[in-house]
């Protein structure tokens, strides 16, 4: 016999959380990660200064399985690895490429061999995609979790599977020049921040909250995720362009004051 766990909860908080998403919508997590979001800026100057569409997608998937366990945030973590790839595009194999890259690096300095045995092993993955793939996982990006998962020998849940897929959705839309939506049934990164914020609501297990909180508003996991995130950070320059581009910045911030 399955044995239901009853999970208690902030109902107010959660109605009100519900209403503010709600009011928000889609369309100001879109806003939020093309114009305010540090990380989306530096890929769009990684894609400029390429000139290669296949390889700046398969540079951020590789980058995006090794951005855990940072030496600083990641803001500046994705801004170096722009300015590196963009001075040093790889000779041979982008494994090749962060043997050199990231036993340098000043923002992701822990767990180096770990990370770097993750990308050998994600290599073949990365050498069998051609654009036309890209291009294919960028219309099945669950089809694109489910790939990830199994390269990686991960759970498709994982913190760094779902994040790769928000990163490549961010790769794929500045490269095709065309948004597409993440799909629902992916969850948000279970990271720190997020079971923390989680806990102002409920006991439940955050994935599984916020993948009913997607579903009663309209909103998939990973774009809730970027509403959130410039709420409970506290990036200067985020708050400043927030300001600047979300006509509804005000109720943005209002999240972090449950």
């Amino acid at each position: 016999m399955t044995v239901k766990m009853k999970y208690s909860k902030d109902k107010e908080a959660v109605e009100k959380l519900k209403e503010i998403l709600s009011e928000l919508g889609l369309e100001c997590a879109r806003t939020i990660e093309e114009k305010v979001d540090l990380q989306f800026s530096a890929l769009e100057d990684l894609h400029r200064n390429l000139n290669n569409d296949e390889l700046f997608i398969k540079l951020v998937l590789a980058n995006a399985i090794v951005s855990y366990q940072l030496s600083a945030t990641g803001e500046e973590w994705w801004w170096e690895f722009s300015r590196y790839f963009s001075q040093n595009f790889p000779k041979a194999s982008i494994k090749e490429a962060y043997f050199e890259f990231l036993p340098s690096s000043r923002t992701n300095r822990r767990l180096g061999s770990v990370k770097l045995k993750r990308l050998e092993k994600f290599e073949p993955f990365l050498e069998r995609m051609t654009l036309d793939n890209l291009k294919a996982y960028y219309s099945d990006m669950l089809k694109l979790r489910d790939d990830l998962a199994k390269a990686l020998s991960s759970k498709k849940d994982a913190k760094t599977v779902v994040f790769a897929v928000k990163m490549f959705g961010y790769a794929a839309r500045i490269s095709f020049n065309e948004f597409k939506a993440y799909p629902i049934g992916i969850p948000i990164p279970e990271d720190i921040r997020i079971m923390n914020y989680t806990k102002r609501f409920t006991n439940e297990p955050s994935t599984n909250f916020w993948n009913r909180i997607a579903k009663e508003v309209g909103i998939p996991p990973l774009h809730i995720d970027s509403i959130v995130w410039p709420a409970l950070g506290k990036h200067e320059e985020v708050k400043s362009r927030l300001k600047q581009h979300c006509p509804k910045w005000k109720l943005v911030l209002e999240l972090a004051e449950f």
